[in-house]
């Protein structure tokens, strides 16, 4: 990994570069939910997707009890993670992406630690996360990160605790 994983809000200023990595190292399906709008990245799908980082900006306690991060290494942003305040109080369930560039390289647990560290200051005292059987990245960066994993059919559930310590690479 070349630098330092450091988390940003996503904002007005850091959206368009976040924009600009998804497009060019992800596919829309892999980055946003999915809208009715031509394949690919068209234009209505990229003003998708600005709407829809756009509704995080009031983070945690806003509508869509949301805050979403821009993954941020050597000063570019790389790729995207969030939590969203779930049902249960003091848990946030977490989800993320990385543009191709970026993946394999330990980004990705750093940026789950960075967002640990965040939930907690946030007063949470755990992290979940839902993924497939099929997306071993994740499942690994999960694991690395101390995460209780949990099958269920061709899903995983992760469980992380806030209050234990992670485990030392």
């Amino acid at each position: 990994m070349t630098g330092a994983v450091r988390l940003e809000p996503v904002d007005e200023r850091n959206l368009e570069p976040l924009l600009s990595v998804a497009v060019a190292e992800a596919e829309p399906e892999d980055v946003m939910p999915p809208v009715d709008a031509p394949a690919g990245w068209s234009a209505a799908r990229r003003d998708a997707f600005r709407d829809y980082y756009r509704a995080s900006f009031t983070g945690l306690d806003g509508p869509t009890r949301t805050r979403m991060y821009a993954v941020v290494v050597g000063g570019e942003v790389v790729g995207m993670i969030r939590m969203r305040r779930c049902d249960e109080p003091g848990v946030v369930e977490t989800g993320m992406w990385l543009g191709r560039s970026a993946r394999g390289r330990g980004i990705g647990v750093a940026a789950l630690r960075e967002l640990m560290d965040a939930a907690a200051a946030a007063g949470m005292h755990a992290v979940v996360a839902d993924t497939t059987r099929a997306n071993a990245g994740a499942v690994e960066v999960l694991r690395k990160c101390g995460a209780k994993l949990f099958d269920d059919g061709d899903r995983v559930r992760a469980e992380i605790s806030l209050d234990a310590t992670p485990p030392v690479l």
